[in-house]
């Protein structure tokens, strides 16, 4: 195991959790039974409990956003991997509040199943539920892509947002309809000039010839449709900017909250240089950058690239944004 720090490739995970559990004991439970992360304090005016997870190796998504103004419970898998239906069950039953629980569900198909199993046992139960599918990313775009959009960065966003919704006091079908709006004005595009290593070896995912990254990659590795040349941040940033502007077509005016998200091994001086360049961008084009989130939130193991997102906010969206928020990853 020569690229990771650990015991072994497969105790990367279940010793990563129980580490974070321990170092984040005030904030969380970690049912070690059934595999599962629980908030141990939420906003008592909650109606709703809001629930994600997914594959391991994108940390700190979805564990670290476990607490008071976000998640109820995360159930993490192994890595790039779904987590099992049953976990997602028992989960969601710890989780549920009065009117239900929300799946927060990112685009992928292993997700969608098993979520849709324990949705499925849920409502056997008389558990409500509902799920807000996020498939912000743009590369992914196609029609020749069968399962569509890939869920990536937006992620964050929409998990934060829910969350102050929850709080609030918002219902079942109330946080659904906000969910799905957020998803629509939000897309992420993503470029890597090294792919990430899988655990157990020491070999990347996936060769580029040298001065190119991919462009449009996804957080499992998923290739590109295309490689251009790693030339200068400036035009890098340029062309990731206008081709999101172009799918969520803002109008001059409107605010923007905006993420740069590190995939794993690119270092926060070259982070907020693409912010800089970023937030230019905006300017020249008449929008307004009202909230900003700059470093690693959804990452894909040691993959040396970076994420743009956009969204285009309102008052409200700005409000619950910046409504307070204590996690692991996220506190303001």
């Amino acid at each position: 195991m020569a690229a990771y720090f650990g015991n072994a490739a497969d105790d990367l995970v279940p010793d990563g959790l129980a580490g974070f559990a321990r170092a984040h004991a005030s904030l969380l439970v970690h049912d070690t039974e059934h595999g599962y992360l629980l908030a141990r304090d939420t906003a008592p005016g909650r109606r709703v409990g809001l629930l994600s997870g997914g594959g391991s190796g994108h940390e700190p998504l979805h564990a670290g956003f476990v607490g008071r103004g976000m998640l109820d419970a995360a159930v993490p898998g192994r890595i790039f991997a779904s987590p099992h239906n049953r976990s997602l069950y028992e989960a969601s039953v710890a989780a549920a509040r009065e009117d239900g629980v929300l799946h927060i569900v990112k685009n992928y198909t292993g997700d969608r199943i098993n979520f849709g199993i324990a949705a499925e046992r849920l409502a056997h139960r008389g558990i409500p539920c509902a799920r807000v599918l996020v498939d912000d990313d743009l590369a992914s775009d196609s029609e020749d892509i069968r399962a569509g959009r890939r869920g990536t960065g937006g992620t964050v966003l929409v998990e934060k947002i829910l969350g102050a919704a929850a709080d609030g006091g918002l219902g079942l079908d109330e946080l659904a309809k906000l969910g799905h709006d957020l998803v629509a004005r939000c897309r992420t595009l993503a470029v890597a000039s090294r792919a990430h290593t899988a655990p157990g070896t020491d070999h990347p995912a996936f060769e580029l010839d040298p001065g190119q990254l991919e462009f449009g990659v996804g957080i499992h590795g998923e290739r590109a449709d295309r490689a251009r040349v790693h030339g200068p941040s400036r035009e890098l940033v340029a062309e990731m900017t206008g081709a999101l502007l172009e799918a969520l077509a803002p109008a001059p005016g409107d605010p923007v909250i905006a993420l740069v998200n590190g995939l794993g091994s690119v270092t926060p001086l070259e982070l907020y240089g693409v912010f800089g360049e970023l937030a230019r961008l905006l300017d020249d084009r008449g929008l307004v950058l009202a909230r900003s989130l700059v470093g690693d939130y959804v990452t894909a193991l040691d993959m040396r690239g970076f994420s743009i997102t956009l969204m285009v906010a309102d008052p409200l969206v700005l409000e619950r944004y910046d409504a307070p928020v204590r996690t692991a990853a996220l506190h303001w």
